[in-house]
């Protein structure tokens, strides 16, 4: 019979993967241009995490300007920009957590504690520029916040998920390192006489 539970040594690395996809997703949210778009044609704007783009219906080129220039788009930008260093750190040390044989169930403890850090920073990031673009930059037409946007919101949720795991993790301290024998279960005596 093959059972893989948290004593699995493979399994050991689903939370250091998940936080390898917070980060693939938090590279794709700093650098795509698609936290703002026109939600139907003519595409008259755009906008990224770092600059507001627009053009004329006939106009084929962008004019760009950066939200660098505001104070609201300098917090947004470094609060998610924080998380997102922050994060990097905690996939460093979650790996290196993972790696070592006897894991130190405090340290995974610590990693989950600033997880919670990294999903407060990445969310006020991402509160404060749908907020505050609405309210100071002309919007044309019909808008919607897209895939870019869509992407650091998937990125939190996902650091959110892990930083509970990490935290919880401890608690289950015997059967990550396999201490504890498992248990089998049968429904009938037929199925298994070489118990009697």
């Amino acid at each position: 019979m093959v059972v893989c539970g948290l004593a699995c040594w493979r399994c050991r690395w689903l939370l250091p993967l998940l936080l390898g996809l917070a980060i693939i997703m938090g590279i794709i949210a700093l650098a795509g241009r698609g936290w703002l778009e026109s939600e139907s044609e003519p595409y008259v704007q755009q906008a990224s995490l770092w600059e507001s783009c627009t053009r004329g219906e006939e106009d084929l080129n962008w004019s760009c300007e950066s939200l660098m220039d505001y104070g609201w788009g300098r917090a947004a930008a470094a609060t998610y920009l924080v998380g997102f260093v922050i994060l990097v750190i905690c996939f460093a040390l979650a790996v290196i957590a993972f790696s070592i044989e006897i894991l130190r169930f405090n340290f995974v403890r610590g990693i989950g504690g600033l997880l919670f850090v990294v999903a407060a920073f990445q969310i006020i990031g991402l509160v404060i520029y749908p907020v505050k673009f609405t309210e100071e930059i002309p919007l044309t037409g019909d808008n919607m916040f897209s895939w870019a946007y869509g992407f650091g919101w998937a990125s939190t949720v996902v650091v959110i998920g892990c930083a509970f795991f990490f935290c919880c993790l401890p608690n289950w301290e015997d059967e990550v390192l396999g201490n504890i024998k498992p248990t089998y279960y049968y429904s009938s005596p037929e199925r298994a006489p070489y118990l009697n």
